[in-house]
């Protein structure tokens, strides 16, 4: 989710406006002092693939029982302590590899978000078909990211005022409401409550991509106006 560099030699502007961002850059900091130097950020990559799979194996698990799902809480901050601090430790240490770097851990986040977000939809409390529209958006949004990178030099980590450590905080909010209330009776159509929420994520998240690219497209044509070629 928090990607360490870019691949391109210009210098990229990062943008990450979440509310928690001043909170979680001192941990991360306190964090980065604290590792040992045989702690690489590759180690701590795959860390975070780790709780990746951690959070998947709970909600399958969690159709036999639900005590599976605090597998998945756990997950999730084993996620957050390798994928947050990987791309903070090369920083750190100035021992950043833009190139490799940018690609395995944006290819490790994709990863990771699928087995996340299918996770959920195999468990017992979320349509599957829900989960992939939430998934859906998810990866627009990272689409954009990707793409921002690239034509206006600008890596934005939060959208709203959230980032990934924000979603990760709401998605444990939700394994404990699915701990505490249960398999819920379907509201609308086959639909339950988590359904519902899961769902109104993945459409907001939609939504916001449809706007944050007309929004770029519209920056983009201004900065860059058409030319007209005049005929010899």
């Amino acid at each position: 989710m928090e990607p360490r560099a870019n691949a391109t030699a210009a210098p990229i502007e990062r943008i990450q406006e979440n509310l928690i961002a001043r909170v979680e850059r001192r941990i991360l900091n306190r964090l980065c002092a604290a590792m040992p130097p045989w702690v690489t950020p590759d180690m701590l990559t795959f860390t975070g693939m780790f709780g990746a799979l951690l959070v998947f194996a709970g909600y399958i698990a969690s159709n036999f029982d639900a005590g599976w799902l605090w597998l998945s809480i756990a997950g999730y901050v084993v996620h957050w302590f390798g994928d947050s601090l990987d791309g903070s430790l090369a920083r750190y240490r100035a021992i950043e590899r833009p190139r490799y770097g940018y690609f395995l851990d944006h290819s490790c986040d994709g990863f990771a978000t699928m087995l996340v977000v299918v996770g959920i939809g195999l468990s017992a409390y979320v349509e599957l078909e829900v989960a992939l529209v939430a998934l859906a958006g998810y990866l627009l949004m990272s689409i954009h990211a990707f793409l921002s990178v690239r034509v206006l030099g600008e890596l934005r980590l939060s959208y709203l005022n959230a980032g990934p450590t924000e979603l990760r905080l709401v998605l444990i909010g939700l394994t404990l409401a699915m701990l505490i209330a249960g398999q819920e009776n379907p509201i609308v159509w086959q639909l339950n409550g988590f359904d519902l929420f899961v769902g109104g994520v993945g459409l907001l998240l939609i939504v916001l991509f449809a706007a944050q690219t007309a929004t770029t497209a519209r920056r983009l044509a201004k900065e860059e106006p058409p030319v007209r070629r005049r005929d010899d």
